[in-house]
């Protein structure tokens, strides 16, 4: 099961990055809190203290074509808010 999808990169999750020390990232929404500390650690060489989960169910959406209303659904995901101990970060751009 592959845990970590992608990492969350907004002005929002920027500044909370600077000033709070803390980073977002869409999990498996199968994953617990101890499994995503530990693929953090793993994959970015970093100490967690602590791990914010939040589920989020998909919306319902339509829109108006000539063909007449299409009606889907967006996808449900999981975000998880990753706080790292003091004088650790992690750098999204260093591969840019």
């Amino acid at each position: 099961m592959v845990i970590i999808q992608k990492p969350i990169i907004t002005e929002k999750m920027n500044e909370m990055g600077e000033k709070l020390n803390r980073y977002g990232f869409i999990v498996n929404n199968k994953a617990n809190k101890v499994q995503i500390k530990k693929a953090i650690e793993e994959l970015y060489d970093v100490e967690v203290a602590a791990v914010n989960t939040m589920n989020y169910s998909g919306k319902t959406k339509s829109r108006a074509t000539k063909s007449g209303q299409i009606a889907g659904r967006t996808k449900a995901f999981k975000k998880a808010i990753i706080t790292l101990a003091e004088g650790q970060s992690i750098d999204f751009y260093s591969n840019i």
